[in-house]
């Protein structure tokens, strides 16, 4: 199901998708639709969880020997800005249907931040650990870092100028990894 409504949405946007065109596309019926799902608003907001965690997951590197937490927890927070930056279900929401966004900007938090900030506190609490990341609060360090890339992922586009170096997309990638190393450095 959760393939076939991002065929949909790939291919039409989230606003023109509908239980019809899902059920069609999934090769079922509308009611068996409706048993899990009361609306198409439901169906994208389980698929953009299952989508964005992961992304976040994809993006977090290996636990390395000898590697620090603070470093895999940059590395993965940068790798992860670029992930959703070219994912083609996060552009084309960002493009079509960007107002599907705005709740989880502005409102409350989605179960893919809730499950984003649970693997950035058990990142964090890594870092507490091995002396790599500043001793706070868990739970407030996980939520700051997720502001900040959300920031990144969603608005990076509105300030960059692929025409100037210092304000290229890797220049502000570059600065994210500054930002993030000086938050968690002890």
């Amino acid at each position: 199901m959760l393939d076939a409504v991002r065929d949909c949405v790939l291919a039409v946007g989230v606003r023109r998708t509908t239980l019809t065109d899902v059920a069609r596309r999934a090769g079922v019926s509308r009611m068996t639709l409706y048993r899990r799902w009361p609306d198409v608003r439901s169906l994208v907001g389980d698929l953009m969880t299952r989508e964005w965690v992961a992304v976040a997951t994809g993006a977090m590197p290996e636990r390395r020997a000898g590697a620090h937490a603070r470093g895999l927890i940059v590395d993965g927070l940068v790798a992860g800005v670029e992930a959703f930056r070219v994912h083609p279900l996060f552009r084309k929401i960002v493009d079509v249907d960007p107002e599907l966004l705005l709740p989880y900007v502005l409102d409350r938090r989605g179960a893919s931040q809730e499950a984003l900030i649970a693997l950035l506190a058990d990142a964090v609490r890594e870092g507490h650990t091995d002396g790599s990341v500043r001793a706070g609060h868990v739970e407030r360090q996980a939520r700051a870092l997720l502001l900040i890339v959300q920031s990144f992922t969603l608005s990076l586009r509105t300030m960059t100028d692929e025409d100037d170096a210092d304000l290229s997309s890797e220049a502000f990638l570059a600065e994210l990894r500054s930002i993030l190393e000086r938050t968690l450095t002890p």
